[in-house]
C-alpha cells in the first residue's frame, strides 16, 4: 500500500490550521505555550504526533484531558471537521500542579478534572484557562526550576549528549538528575537528550545537502548509525528520511 500523499511535502497543511500564543509573563514559569488546531477531512487521515517532554491539558467539545510525556510517537485519526486547543506545560513544570512524580503520567491520558477539579472551564480560549490556572498558582519549587533549567539546557545546547555531561554541569550527580526528572519532568534525561539532539536531524534534512550518517551519528553520541537509526524510528515514528518527506519539497 503507497503512502498517503497528503503525508507529503506539507500537504496536511492545507486541512489544517494551527495557532500559537504565549502566557503571559505571570504563568510563563509555568506554560510553554497555547495551542489550538482545527481541521476538516472528506476521508480519514492518520497524524503522525512526535512526542516532546510535555504535559498538555487539551479541551475538546465536551470534555479536557491530561497527556503526560510520551516516551514514543503516537498517531492521531481525524475525520470530518474538528478542533483542539490546548495548552502546552514548560517541561519540569507541571509536577507542582500535580501534586505527584510527573512519572506517574508517563505515556497516559487521565481526565483532567481529576487533577484540576470538576471547577475546570470547558470554554476553550488562552483568557479563560489562563485566569483558571492563575487563581490556582502553587508555592515556588526550586527542584522544579532547576529540572526545567536543565530541559532548557538540553533543548539549547548540541553539546550535551550524555546524562553525566548534563550532571556535570549543574554540579549533581547523574542519581539525582535522574531523580529530578522522574518527579518534575516525567521521563529519564537520557530519553530527553536523544529527543533534542535527534530534531537536530531533521533540522538538517531541511537545510538540503548530503548528511555523512557515520559522523553525524558520533557528533550526536551515538556508537554508530545503526543506533542512531533506530532511535529516530522509535521517536518520529520513520527513518530520518521518510520524515524528511513530510516538510520538504512536495
Amino acid at each position: 500500500m503507497g503512502r498517503d500523499p497528503r503525508e507529503l511535502g506539507g500537504a496536511w497543511q492545507s486541512a489544517q490550521r494551527h495557532s500559537f500564543r504565549a502566557p503571559s509573563s505571570a504563568l510563563a514559569l509555568y506554560v510553554d505555550r497555547y495551542w489550538a488546531v482545527s481541521w476538516e477531512y472528506d476521508r480519514p487521515y492518520r497524524q503522525l504526533v512526535v512526542p516532546l517532554p510535555q504535559v498538555h491539558l487539551s479541551f475538546h467539545h465536551d470534555h479536557a484531558e491530561l497527556h503526560g510525556p510520551c516516551s514514543t510517537h503516537v498517531h492521531r485519526d481525524l475525520s470530518g471537521a474538528g478542533s483542539v486547543f490546548g495548552v502546552a506545560f514548560r517541561p519540569g513544570m507541571f509536577g507542582v500542579f500535580l501534586g505527584a512524580p510527573v512519572a506517574s503520567l508517563r505515556d497516559r491520558m487521565v481526565d483532567a478534572t481529576t487533577v484540576f477539579g470538576s471547577g475546570l472551564p470547558m470554554v476553550a480560549d488562552a483568557a479563560t484557562v489562563e485566569r483558571f490556572l492563575l487563581a490556582r498558582l502553587p508555592a515556588s519549587d526550586p527542584l522544579a526550576e532547576l529540572a526545567a533549567e536543565m530541559v532548557t539546557t538540553i533543548a539549547t545546547d548540541a553539546a550535551v549528549t550524555r546524562v553525566d555531561t548534563l550532571a556535570g554541569r549543574f554540579g549533581i550527580g547523574v542519581r539525582r538528575v535522574q531523580r529530578l526528572f522522574a518527579d518534575h519532568v516525567g521521563i529519564g534525561p537520557k530519553w530527553v537528550i536523544r529527543r533534542y539532539r535527534l530534531h537536530e536531524i531533521t533540522e538538517r534534512l531541511a537545510a538540503g545537502g548530503e548528511i555523512d550518517w557515520a559522523c553525524l551519528a558520533a557528533e550526536l553520541g551515538y556508537a554508530d548509525q545503526a543506533h542512531l537509526s533506530r532511535d529516530f524510528r522509535r521517536i518520529f515514528g520513520e527513518p530520518p528520511t521518510g520524515y524528511a518527506q513530510r516538510y520538504g519539497p512536495g
